[in-house]
């Protein structure tokens, strides 16, 4: 069995909206200290609140990185992800370039990821958000190996501002593409503790919710 205490300790706590406050997030840092969550996701402006509130408790920073979007510019991306880094991230949620991936621009996609890997070497976790909803099956698995060959930590299913969230079906798909070693995170969607399960058992290790207090209620 699943437990609750073990997918309270692979969530991500998110919260994300542009309406967001600082209250708001000071909120979900309480309650993922509280309940041992992996990390708290938010924007990169509350970086540095997320890693003053979790400081000391085991709780992660993740930022997001080139969101929701993915489509500036590579430097931009690296740029971000150095000052999240200096902010307090420790990982570090970044988009791929979804037109370029579309048009075949393999190389782009993989130098814009590299970009990203490069300004986090050794300093954060870099998970790369291949918005699998604008995807064929046949552009997730390339997505997932241009990742993969850029040496990011983690595949990640959605940014959750898209058509949809995590499906099952690209979970597995991502999982069966990257192998055993690297990370696959299931984001939006997640809703309760049932799609919590099913998640991890098409392969996820790390799950992406605003909805995490009902997933381990």
């Amino acid at each position: 069995m699943i437990t609750k205490e073990y997918i309270a300790s692979i969530i991500d706590h998110t919260i994300l909206k542009p309406e967001t406050t600082p209250e708001d997030v000071i909120k979900i840092c309480k309650e993922a200290v509280e309940n041992k969550f992996a990390s708290v996701c938010i924007n990169s402006c509350y970086t540095k609140l997320v890693a003053a509130e979790v400081k000391n408790s085991g709780v992660k920073v993740c930022t997001v990185v080139g969101f929701p979007l993915g489509a500036m510019s590579s430097h931009s991306k690296a740029f971000e992800t150095k000052k999240a880094i200096e902010d307090g991230a420790q990982e570090v949620d970044m988009v791929i370039n979804i037109g370029m991936l579309k048009a075949g621009e393999y190389k782009y996609v993989k130098n814009d990821i590299l970009a990203v890997v490069d300004a986090a070497r050794g300093k954060a976790l870099v998970k790369v958000i291949i918005e699998a909803c604008l995807l064929t099956d046949e552009e997730k698995v390339e997505a997932c190996k241009l990742a993969k060959e850029a040496g990011a930590d983690f595949v990640k299913t959605s940014t959750g501002f898209s058509k949809w969230g995590a499906k099952s079906e690209d979970v597995k798909l991502m999982r069966e593409t990257v192998g055993p070693d690297m990370g696959v995170k299931a984001s939006g969607g997640v809703h309760g503790y049932e799609d919590a399960v099913t998640m991890i058992e098409a392969g996820a290790t790390r799950i992406g919710a605003s909805s995490s207090l009902k997933i381990i209620g």
